[in-house]
């Protein structure tokens, strides 16, 4: 199985780590990982701030690059959910654009729905609180929300939940937003900010060590918080708890 691994921009530039993790985890699944070095951002950012135009050619850039490709691979539900639910606006009825989303995964979620790994084993002997980034939550349903009736589920937590040793932190509002949200953090600052510290503080108040999510731009946000207090709470990015705990091997 030839994959192609698609990276957000702050991994590929300020966490590089969390893209080599990604490939240890899937060729240790049996995936043939390949990084196209030709691609570049997914068009988010500006799609985010109504800049239509300026979009366009990044996703269609997106949509050559990795249109070979049996799979693509994101570690992140904001990217992944950027292309399966918003390029329809930019590459809607270009041929072969439809099986592009249909192949376009989360990490969680093509080691969970096409892998089919259920409860790898692996050591993680920490308390871990799991963010459910709002992307991945709402737009690619990689876990249960509150404001809907239905079965419990979620996709990273059933990869986690079967590492030797782990426990997870109760939270008193598990789907809650971190206040980042891309430009917004850079519009509304203040406001942001103040999200992230109340999604902290129930984290500090359920006793999590480390604190993990699909995003890292959301533990990105969470984590230069964290930072600047002085808190004793690690951050890492599921993949990289994944790679570490030793799972595959």
């Amino acid at each position: 199985m030839k994959v192609g691994l698609f990276l957000p921009c702050y991994i590929d530039q300020l966490f590089p780590q969390i893209g080599m993790a990604t490939v240890a985890v899937l060729e240790r699944f049996g995936c043939e990982v390949e990084f196209p070095e030709a691609q570049t951002c997914c068009g988010q950012p500006m799609a985010n701030t109504g800049l239509c135009e300026q979009t366009r050619p990044l996703a269609e850039r997106f949509f050559e690059i990795f249109k070979p490709y049996e799979y693509v691979v994101c570690p992140s539900g904001s990217c992944t959910a950027m292309i399966r639910e918003h390029y329809d606006d930019y590459l809607g009825g270009k041929p072969g654009f439809e099986q592009l989303k249909l192949k376009t995964f989360e990490l969680t979620e093509f080691l969970t729905d096409v892998l089919k790994v259920t409860q790898p084993a692996g050591r993680f002997p920490h308390k871990v609180g799991l963010h459910q980034s709002c992307h991945g939550l709402r737009e690619l349903r990689l876990g249960s929300c509150s404001e809907r009736v239905g079965p419990s589920f979620n996709k990273a937590k059933q990869l986690l939940e079967g590492l030797e040793g782990i426990t997870f932190s109760q939270l008193t509002r598990a789907d809650e937003c971190c206040g980042f949200g891309g430009t917004f953090a850079v519009a509304e600052e203040a406001v942001s900010a103040m999200m992230g510290l109340d999604r902290i503080h129930d984290h500090e108040q359920a006793g999590t060590e480390v604190l993990t999510a699909n995003d890292m731009s959301c533990l990105m946000h969470m984590d230069g918080l964290i930072r600047r207090q002085k808190k004793p709470i690690k951050v890492m990015h599921i993949a990289e708890i994944l790679e570490q705990s030793g799972v595959g091997l």
